[in-house]
């Protein structure tokens, strides 16, 4: 029955885990979250369990820096929308070195490698969880 829900909806159920996923992470980094945040983690778990789908052969280090580079993107875009547009002021980067528009930097986007080599494994394990 769990595998026919997952089969059913395997998307959203990415999502969901990327979702969840994030706002955890942000909790015990940050102490605090943000509703656009587990939009984020949806999108980004999303896109890491696609790179595991589509580049089963390429080299683990290469996809950390696939993983990491999305990532990145995601949370630019969002930056940019809700922080710099809607003025929500959910992060800033602007004290960190090599940080564009205050929205990402160097320092975030290497943690998001290390944060891919760890959501790789749990997205190989959904996938084939998925195939089944």
């Amino acid at each position: 029955m769990f595998s026919q829900f997952f089969k059913k909806y395997d998307t959203a159920a990415v999502f969901a885990i990327g979702s969840v996923g994030y706002c955890c992470i942000e909790l015990l980094w940050r102490g605090r979250t943000h509703w656009t945040m587990a939009v984020a983690g949806g999108i980004c778990f999303t896109l890491i369990t696609e790179i595991e789908k589509r580049f089963t052969n390429v080299n683990f280090l290469y996809k950390c820096i696939m993983g990491s580079l999305a990532i990145t993107t995601v949370e630019l875009f969002i930056g940019v929308i809700f922080n710099l547009m809607l003025n929500k002021n959910i992060w800033d980067y602007s004290n960190l070195k090599f940080n564009f528009l205050g929205q990402i930097c160097i320092l975030y986007t290497v943690l998001w490698g290390f944060i891919t080599a760890l959501a790789l494994p749990v997205s190989r394990k959904l996938i084939l969880a998925l195939q089944k």
